[in-house]
This record gives C-alpha cells, sequence and structure tokens, in this order.
C-alpha cells in the first residue's frame, strides 16, 4: 500500500531544479527587456575609461572582485558582449592579470549554465533518449575533453551554445571545467592584450577626431581585432584537440578491419 505521506510529499529536487532554470530565464528576459545588454558598448568603454582605471587604482583587488562577478553574471545569462568585457580587462588590469580575470569569470558563468542545464533539460533528455541519442552522448562522454576543446577553441560556435550542449550529454562537471577554462586561454588573452594597449589606440583616434573619447565615437572595431590569423591559429589549435579522436578511430577500424580477415 502506497505510503500517503510520501506520495503527497513535495518535490524539493525537481523544484529545485526547474526552479533554478526558472530564474535564470527570468533574469535573462528582465535583463533585456531593460537592456541591460546594450550597456556592455565600446562606446561606453572609451567613455569611461578614465573613470575605470581610477577605480582601479584605488581599489585594485575589489575592482578585480566585482568585475570577475560581473563578468560571470553577464555569461550566465548570456549576453552578449564577452570579448568586449575582455578587452576591458586588458585595459583595466593589464593583459596577464586582466585575462585571468576574464577566464575566471566567464569559467563560472559557463559552469553556471551547465549545472543548470544539466539538471533540468539534460536529465529529462538523458531519462526519454532513443537509442541513437544514447550513442551520440555516450561517443561525446568518452572524447568530452577533446570535443570541448575544440568547441571552446575554435571561434565558430556561440559562447552560449558551448555551455549549454554538454549539459545534454551529460557530461562531467570536472571535464567541462577543466576544459572550458583550458579552452577559453588563448583567445581571451589575445583580446586581453589588445585590451591593454588601448589607450594608445584612442590616443591615436583622439589625435585624428579631438574630443572623440569624451563622446564615445573613436573609431575602433572589435571585429577587426579578430584577424585571419588569430582566427587561423585557433582553428588549428581546435583540430589539434581532435588529433586523439580520430586516432582512437583508427585504430578501431585498423582492429575491425584485422578481426574481419
Amino acid at each position: 500500500m502506497p505510503d500517503p505521506v510520501r506520495s503527497h510529499r513535495f518535490p524539493t529536487a525537481l523544484a529545485l531544479r526547474w526552479g533554478a532554470l526558472a530564474l535564470l530565464l527570468a533574469l535573462m528576459l528582465i535583463g533585456y527587456l531593460n537592456g541591460w545588454h546594450e550597456v556592455l558598448s565600446l562606446s561606453g568603454l572609451i567613455r569611461h575609461r578614465e573613470a575605470l582605471a581610477q577605480l582601479v587604482a584605488d581599489n585594485r583587488y575589489e575592482a578585480m572582485g566585482l568585475f570577475t562577478l560581473a563578468y560571470a553574471a553577464v555569461v550566465a545569462m548570456s549576453f552578449p558582449g564577452g570579448s568586449l568585457l575582455t578587452v576591458a580587462a586588458g585595459a583595466m588590469f593589464g593583459w596577464m592579470m586582466g585575462g585571468m580575470v576574464a577566464v575566471v569569470g566567464a569559467t563560472i558563468g559557463a559552469t553556471i549554465v551547465f549545472l543548470i542545464a544539466r539538471s533540468s533539460v539534460g536529465s529529462v533528455l538523458a531519462d526519454r533518449a532513443g537509442p541513437f541519442l544514447r550513442k551520440l552522448s555516450d561517443g561525446f562522454r568518452r572524447d568530452a575533453a577533446s570535443y570541448l576543446l575544440f568547441l571552446r577553441l575554435t571561434p565558430v560556435f556561440p559562447f552560449w551554445l558551448v555551455n549549454i550542449a554538454p549539459a545534454l550529454f551529460q557530461v562531467p562537471l570536472r571535464i567541462y571545467v577543466v576544459t572550458t577554462a583550458l579552452g577559453i586561454l588563448p583567445g581571451t588573452f589575445a583580446f586581453a592584450m589588445v585590451g591593454s594597449g588601448f589607450d594608445s589606440v584612442i590616443a591615436a583616434q583622439e589625435a585624428l577626431d579631438p574630443g572623440c573619447a569624451g563622446r564615445g565615437t573613436c573609431r575602433v572595431s572589435l571585429t577587426a581585432l579578430l584577424t585571419p590569423q588569430l582566427a587561423t591559429a585557433l582553428v588549428v589549435m581546435g583540430l589539434v584537440a581532435l588529433l586523439p579522436v580520430a586516432l582512437r578511430l583508427w585504430r578501431g577500424r585498423r582492429q575491425a578491419d584485422r578481426t574481419g580477415k
């Protein structure tokens, strides 16, 4: 006979899983409706760069902590502007510390999205997965580190998508965190280095258009920062990350051929 107390017990774990997802989606909706994502603009960075520099000079470690939390929140809510924040980190803290702050903030934000997606949507898909999805999921988990490094290194896939996809395949948290931090290192430090020379770029623009910094109209394009050489280098590193997968498949095929003979 079923226990009436147990049958009417509130499903706390289920509520927490879906409640976290609902809260994140609500914050994203509120943020977009209120234009929070529009605050992350290049013109705003140019206009406020001196005030930001003074803030860092007066409270360096507090500023680093707040910046890390802000970066994590932006990534968790899947707002655009991660590259701009990385440039800002380089301008505020220097390329090395700025790069590290950006990596930590991005990894924290991505991990939040991953955990929420894995515990809600990912668990549902795992329960209802058919044979094809199970086979695909098993293959992804088997070479999760190589696949995730490839997805993180190549500047082709949206960051928010790479945060969610591994959750659907129930990738272990440790592998996800490590590959996220390592995979975003090259691109992050590249943009942080650009940010460390941001003042010289603005100074050059000021010479051509006096007062443009105060107006926030200096002509600086973030899209121009991702040069073909940098994009090619990241793609090559991504392909290198897939070498273990290709080697395993090649060995498996050779072994299958020998067995067939």
